[in-house]
Parts: C-alpha cells; sequence; structure tokens
C-alpha cells in the first residue's frame, strides 16, 4: 500500500522490484484533476531527497493540461500566437529555420514540463561539435558559438513564455553554460588607407559615389542599399533613414530599420549632399543606388559587400567587414570633435551611451589628448613652477 505523506512532501511506495517511487502534484487539468510529477529512485532516503528537490522546483507553480505538450508542439503554438507579427520577417524565419533543423530532431518529443537543463546542456554541445548540416567541408562539422547562442536565445525566449503560461515551473535552460564569444575586433582605416580605398573606387562610376556616401554617414549596408530619392532633401541637404533591405531566397526585401531610434534624420556633410545632387540631374530610378544590371531595383547588401572586398584587394589594404566602414566612419567623426549624441542620433543607436561603450578606445584618446590640452593652457598661465 502506498505511503502517504503530508501534501507538501508528495507520496512515495516502494515498488515490487524494490523501487521507490515517489510523486508530487505540480498542477490541475481543467477538470480538476491533479497533474503529477514522478521520481525513482533505489533507496527511501534518495528519494526523499529527491521528493524535498522537486518540491522545492515546483513551488509555486500551477501547471496546466498544455504541459504535456511536446517541446515540437510548444515551439510550434509559441512561433504562430505568440511571436507571428511581433518580429521582423527575416527574425521570424531564423526562428523557424532553429526550430525545424536544430531544435525539433533533438528534443522536438520530448515533452516540455520534464525537459531538463542537462538535456539542453547536452544538445548545446552536440550542436558545437557536430550540429553544422550544409558546408561541413568548408566550415567544419559543428556550428559557430555564434549561432548556437542565437539558438540558445530563442530557446530561452520560448521556455519563458511557457513559464508564464503555466506549462513549466522553471526555464530550464537557466544554468546551462555557452561558450564564451569572442567579440569581433574593430577594424578603421587610417586616412591613408582612406584615400587609397577611394581611388580605388573613383575608377568604378557605379559604385564611386555609394561607397562615398557610406564613408560619411555610416549607414548599416541594408540601409544605404535601401535609400530612396524620397529620402533626400535636396534643398536641406538632409538624409531621411526610414527603411533597411536585405537579399531573402533570391529577393530583395525592404523591411524596417533595426531599431526604432533607427529611422531618423541628419544633415548629411556638404560634399556629400552635392554628390547626391548630382548624382540624381542623371536617375533613373527611385531609388538612389541602384542594381547595376537592373536599374529598377536596389543594390543588394550581399552585392555592396562583394564589391567592398574587390576594391579592398585592388588598393591592396587589409581585409575588412563592411560593418567595419562604419566603425572608420564614427571614429574619424569622434576623434574629428563631433561629440557622441550627434554622432549617436547619426548612426542610430539606442542612446549615446552605446555609442561611448562602443568606442571606448577612440574616447580614451580622447581624454588623453584633452588633458594634455589642459595641461598645455594651465602651465601657460601658471608658468613652469606649477610642475614643481
Amino acid at each position: 500500500m502506498a505511503k502517504r505523506r503530508p501534501s507538501d512532501e508528495g507520496m512515495m511506495r516502494l515498488k515490487k522490484k524494490g523501487q521507490w517511487e515517489g510523486r508530487i502534484v505540480v498542477g490541475h487539468k481543467k477538470n480538476g484533476d491533479a497533474i503529477f510529477h514522478y521520481v525513482y529512485a533505489k533507496t527511501q532516503k534518495e528519494l526523499l531527497d529527491k521528493l524535498h528537490y522537486k518540491i522545492e522546483e515546483y513551488r509555486d507553480a500551477e501547471l496546466t493540461d498544455d504541459s504535456n505538450m511536446t517541446l515540437g508542439e510548444w515551439l510550434d503554438k509559441w512561433l504562430t500566437e505568440y511571436m507571428q507579427g511581433t518580429v521582423r520577417e527575416s527574425t521570424m524565419e531564423s526562428y523557424i529555420s532553429y526550430t525545424e533543423k536544430y531544435i525539433k530532431p533533438a528534443l522536438g518529443e520530448k515533452r516540455v514540463a520534464f525537459l531538463t537543463t542537462a538535456q539542453i546542456q547536452k544538445f548545446y554541445n552536440y550542436l558545437r561539435k557536430n550540429g553544422r548540416i550544409k558546408n561541413r567541408e568548408l566550415f567544419g562539422e559543428g556550428l559557430s558559438d555564434g549561432m548556437v547562442g542565437r539558438i540558445h536565445c530563442m530557446l530561452h525566449e520560448a521556455l519563458g513564455a511557457a513559464v508564464r503560461e503555466h506549462l513549466i515551473s522553471k526555464n530550464q535552460t537557466d544554468g546551462t553554460t555557452l561558450p564564451k564569444q569572442v567579440k569581433k575586433e574593430m577594424k578603421v582605416l587610417t586616412d591613408e588607407q582612406l584615400t587609397d580605398f577611394m581611388k580605388a573606387a573613383e575608377a568604378d562610376e557605379h559604385w564611386c559615389d555609394f561607397f562615398y556616401t557610406e564613408l560619411t554617414t555610416g549607414l548599416r549596408r541594408g540601409e544605404i542599399c535601401g535609400l530612396k530619392w524620397s529620402d533626400f532633401d535636396e534643398a536641406e541637404g538632409k538624409l531621411n533613414i526610414s527603411r533597411s533591405v536585405e537579399l531573402r531566397n533570391g529577393k530583395i526585401i525592404v523591411g524596417e530599420t533595426k531599431t526604432g531610434k533607427g529611422k531618423r534624420k541628419f544633415y548629411l556633410p556638404l560634399s556629400t549632399a552635392n554628390v547626391l545632387r548630382e548624382r540624381k540631374k542623371t536617375a533613373v530610378s527611385e531609388w538612389i543606388f541602384t542594381d547595376p544590371i537592373c536599374p529598377e531595383l536596389p543594390i543588394a547588401p550581399p552585392a555592396a559587400y562583394r564589391k567592398m572586398k574587390q576594391l579592398l584587394k585592388k588598393a591592396e589594404l587589409p581585409d575588412i567587414r563592411f560593418h567595419d566602414l562604419r566603425h572608420t566612419f564614427a571614429t574619424h567623426a569622434l576623434t574629428s570633435g563631433m561629440d557622441a549624441k550627434t554622432l549617436s542620433g547619426i548612426l542610430g543607436h539606442t542612446n549615446a551611451g552605446f555609442t561611448l561603450d562602443t568606442y571606448t578606445h577612440v574616447t580614451t584618446d580622447m581624454q588623453k589628448r584633452a588633458s594634455d590640452i589642459v595641461g598645455g593652457f594651465m602651465n601657460d598661465i601658471f608658468g613652469e613652477e606649477l610642475k614643481t
């Protein structure tokens, strides 16, 4: 006969084969029936320890019928009922891809309520070691640390929603260990390198204006590719950033800027405004920078990346990312005296603090130069005796 214990300690019994079984109530179905969680052990003491641990884990939980869902079923529901229309289309496609390619094959059949942190950790370890599906010969068998991190972020968000909906008592991704991602080194072109880069670009009339505008505005790649003539205030010399484009499945997709602050207006340098005014005289499309073959379309971001790589090679310059052109603009703007708040507005950062954190190396050098300037004029005022 089952040995009953107080309700806050669960119930336990010795089964025929000598195994101890315990259970606790973790929620209730719609008809009022209890939802149990079972634990097993070889000895009564071991079972008591496990029961006490589970009681603490589920103390404030009140699971529902949906707790019987598999992880795959919950992710399908979460994507369609919770995320659809709340994130960018590209983000949604990434979430679906992570779910179908990686999570469902490994964990999709497991009941979401009884998924463990250890199982998720094992899943992450597998992805890093052997999770790549395509291009294994080129990139290796495992997924990058960055990709594993993105899958974790999605799964963490989905299980967080499951906690709020009383499917589970805690987020099982909490406590997992992820590889520490190495921040990509920021590379900035020097004045001399900028001159060499633009000399290489000048030989290609179609691209010269594009890269001159990029290096004098620091726009994100999708933003500069998505510029229309309606965004350019010719009289005021101002530029309105209101969209971003990307190439998805061979098609140009027009979408929102990266963040809410990404929508912005700012004055262009006079030289850049003049470049665009001249370019507008021969415009044949609504897009400022058009596809070389199909002028009714904007330049695709991957095409801009490939062209940049060609110009870098032609000018015999270091290999950099397209985003480093943005860093180059920001670094030179700060060192030339632009304040962080103004720069933050031009770049579309959420706040000036983010800009300062991103370009700490620049602001540190500026502080050193400022201290030298202060020391210089204080010395002029008080004379050499100030040093003693």
